[in-house]
């Protein structure tokens, strides 16, 4: 009896186990914000940051992680001066507004790697900015990088246009929108024709 039971639960089980590894990994994107918006009285300005979810396969601990680097006292000043730099969390309004250009899984190695990488920038050695040489999209083309990504050429003051020439050079990173799959048509009514009447 208990041998017919462990047999019958064996498929179920080996599907459990095979589903919860394909659910626990890390998906890396890379955004762009288009910028050219006001908010808070702020103008928002293009912007480059990374956006991790998913689950450390070895703890199953919960990943919700963005980051860019930024300015930590934007101004005028910037045009002439270096300044010192912050890594930020954009807030999840901010990361829904941005394209994605690249996305691709990761390995628990790889994503401490990266956010040690990213803790890194907010050190005394990775914190200098400057607007033109060392800024949002020089921390972003260093995370990809991290993660095995080919970058594009740097430095660039353009996010989209250094993401999108990045995707090119990645194309298996490359983000694609799910295709829309159309319902199927639905079949024809059958007309049954009425039985001919009996000749006299």
């Amino acid at each position: 009896m208990i041998r017919r039971l462990l047999r019958s639960l064996a498929p179920a089980l080996l599907l459990a186990l095979i589903a919860g590894q394909a659910w626990a990994e890390v998906t890396v994107t890379f955004y762009a914000h288009p910028g050219a918006r006001i908010r808070g009285g702020y103008l928002l300005f293009p912007h480059a940051y990374v956006h991790a979810e998913g689950t450390v396969e070895a703890t199953g601990e919960p990943v919700d992680w963005s980051a860019g680097f930024t300015a930590r006292s934007p101004g005028p000043q910037l045009l002439f001066v270096r300044g010192d730099g912050v890594v930020t969390a954009p807030d999840a309004r901010y990361v829904s507004e941005g394209q994605p250009f690249l996305t691709l899984s990761v390995d628990d190695a790889t994503w401490y790697a990266l956010k040690a990488r990213a803790d890194w920038w907010n050190s005394p050695e990775g914190s200098v900015y400057d607007l033109r040489r060392r800024n949002c999209i020089t921390f972003i083309a260093d995370l990809a990088r991290v993660v095995g990504l080919r970058t594009a050429p740097e430095p660039s003051m353009k996010p989209g246009t250094f993401l999108e020439a990045t995707a090119a050079l990645n194309p298996h990173a490359a983000w694609r929108e799910e295709p829309v799959v159309p319902p199927a048509p639905a079949a024809p009514p059958v007309v049954v024709a009425p039985a001919a009447e009996p000749a006299l």
